[in-house]
């Protein structure tokens, strides 16, 4: 498995890849991607390997050629070929799938910190020739290999502060973790949406994200958002998607079956990181001088529950759920053809009465439960 100074990876490439098949590894600037390939090089030296970057503009004038003779000569004598931020090669996707196609056991890995620009790349011309990985900024359930649940707990409160960034967890003071998030923050946060949608005006999604970051737990308004910004509804709506798809923020949909009572149309926003949220709004105070530890847990449960649905294939759709009248359920699970409803509580463990009757009076199939500071771990680990 790839090793973060000690901390194992979820993923083990050695068991994932595979001749005639691109693997994509997905994710943020900084999550791992880089470190878990070429620990897995370093484990297996009797794979004869090249590894290159699409930051090197010889490798895009090579690869993005897509001549096939060029590119045999380009992997000749090779077992695995790995290049990281695959997403600046032009015409990426057909270099990747005349390497799978017409180069015989060899084993191709790429990285890009741009989803929908590498995504859209390699999607078509990748069509049953891929396999597709994201990787998370470090999960509690990562963690849990290494740390009992005791140890677990102790952290926490600096996790609700600094987030999981490798680069965060292993860092050894308040400091430094500052530095890393502030440099996250300042300089790799919209680089790739700047660079592949030539948007300008990147105050404007500074200040877009702001105004989210303040509204983590509550349904957000694109009309309210733009009204406040400047900018038309339609904007709005693009950037948070290009936010979406750049591992910065998840968005959380509204759960209905009875339009008449019960609100859809709205959205929540959860940062991918944590650590992030704090930074981008310069408030990196201890857990103590906060008032806005309720929304950091309620961050720090859905983005944790997500990273161990993917990596545990715990194959679910999720949603909140919420009522005209404010009754609500903070996350809503749908898997297997059942319902299932979280409350999200840090520091009130007693259920709301209302709302959970309000829920399995609307759904009486569905189960109830709350998700505390007593309780968590086994639900995010």
């Amino acid at each position: 498995m790839g090793i973060i100074r000690g901390i194992n990876r979820i993923y083990d490439l050695s068991k994932i890849l595979e001749p005639q098949k691109a693997l994509m590894i997905y994710g943020a600037r900084r999550v791992g991607k880089t470190t878990l390939i070429k620990n897995f090089l370093k484990e297996n030296p009797k794979l004869k390997s090249r590894f290159d970057t699409g930051d090197d503009i010889t490798i895009q004038h090579l690869l993005s050629s897509c001549d096939l003779k060029t590119i045999k000569e380009y992997v000749a004598g090779y077992d695995v070929i790995a290049i990281d931020e695959a997403q600046n090669i032009p015409n990426i996707g057909t270099a990747l799938k005349l390497m799978v196609d017409h180069i015989p056991k060899l084993k191709v890995i790429a990285t890009g910190s741009s989803s929908f620009e590498l995504s859209g790349q390699v999607g078509e011309p990748l069509t049953g020739r891929k396999i597709a990985l994201n990787l998370h900024p470090i999960s509690e359930l990562e963690l849990s290999k290494i740390y009992n649940k005791q140890e677990m707990k102790e952290h926490l409160k600096e996790r609700l502060i600094y987030g999981s960034y490798p680069d965060v967890i292993t860092a050894k003071t308040k400091k430094d973790k500052t530095q890393f998030l502030q440099e996250i923050t300042n300089s790799y946060l919209f680089k790739d949406i700047l660079a592949l949608e030539n948007i300008k005006n990147s105050k404007k999604l500074v200040d877009l994200l702001r105004l989210v970051a303040f509204q983590i737990g509550n349904e957000v308004s694109q009309t309210e958002l733009g009204q406040q910004l400047g900018l038309d509804q339609k904007t709005v709506a693009r950037y948070l998607d290009l936010m979406e798809k750049s591992f910065i923020l998840y968005n959380l949909r509204g759960f209905s079956k009875n339009l008449r009572k019960e609100i859809v149309k709205k959205s929540k926003y959860y940062f991918c990181d944590i650590g992030v949220r704090n930074a981008v709004i310069s408030n990196l105070n201890n857990i103590d001088l906060r008032n806005d530890v309720g929304a950091l847990w309620e961050n720090f449960i859905v983005i944790e529950r997500l990273k161990k649905r993917h990596y545990k294939k715990i194959y679910a759709s999720d949603f909140f759920w919420r009522t005209w009248d404010q009754k609500e359920v903070d996350l809503v699970e749908e898997r297997g053809g059942k319902l299932f409803g979280y409350e999200i509580k840090w520091g009130d463990k007693s259920a709301s009465p209302t709302s959970r009757s309000k829920w399995l009076e609307s759904y009486p199939e569905a189960e109830y439960k709350i998700i505390n500071r007593e309780n968590y771990l086994n639900f995010i680990a």
